[in-house]
């Protein structure tokens, strides 16, 4: 990532849902755009409309990540409870082959796709509370997984400071209310003079960086 790379989560269902939602996060809270893109089977009417047979094409995963010029510093991690879905496995096995560090986040110990990627992640979360619908305990270890990853990067990259997201975009007043109260801790100023500032350079990140404090 810190040489242009992103990473791309391909996913059907809700994992695929699972995987755009951590992936929009990223532009407002760190203020980064397309380091993290969430790709799922069936395109955007699956985020609303379930399309179950999207993700019986094997080779449509590949395709739609072709569609992005993935290339050689990019990650792919496929989403996939189950560690089968064939749009997934077709996606990573592509990418694998091309020489693109690949990844999988799954809930089933024994699966294709955890011998396949460089970086299976495995979580074990027992049979769920209404069988076969893993939206309930598999997606959420899911969800906190992939929190987990892009958090975890983002810090990395210098995209906080301390536990401050110093790079979020200010877009609406809680934000901009939360942009205030950071300079003002960071620079020990009054309200009136964060305000100020902020109004002054745009962004938090701007406002610590120009004063020596970032």
């Amino acid at each position: 990532m810190k040489k242009g790379g992103r990473v791309f989560y391909t996913g059907a269902g809700t994992s695929g849902r699972l995987g755009v939602l951590d992936a929009s996060e990223i532009p407002p809270t760190f203020g980064i755009e397309d380091a993290f893109i969430g790709v799922i089977a069936g395109g955007d009417t699956a985020l609303r409309n379930a399309i179950e047979s999207a993700e019986d094409n094997s080779i449509q995963g590949w395709l739609d990540l072709q569609k992005y010029n993935i290339g050689i510093k990019d990650t792919v991690i496929g989403l996939t409870t189950s560690g089968q879905t064939p749009y997934v496995m077709g996606a990573v096995s592509e990418a694998k082959k091309r020489g693109i560090l690949t990844a999988c986040i799954t809930c089933n110990s024994k699966t294709e796709i955890a011998k396949t990627v460089d970086f299976p992640i495995i979580a074990i979360v027992g049979p769920e509370f209404i069988t076969g619908s893993t939206r309930m305990k598999a997606g959420s270890a899911e969800k906190l997984i992939l929190n987990a990853i892009s958090t975890s990067l983002m810090i990395k990259m210098g995209r906080v400071q301390g536990n401050m997201m110093v790079h979020m975009k200010i877009s609406n007043n809680k934000l901009k209310e939360r942009g205030i109260k950071i300079i003002m801790n960071s620079l020990c100023v009054e309200k009136a003079q964060a305000k100020k500032l902020l109004s002054q350079y745009g962004s938090v990140n701007k406002v610590l960086a120009v004063l020596k404090k970032y």
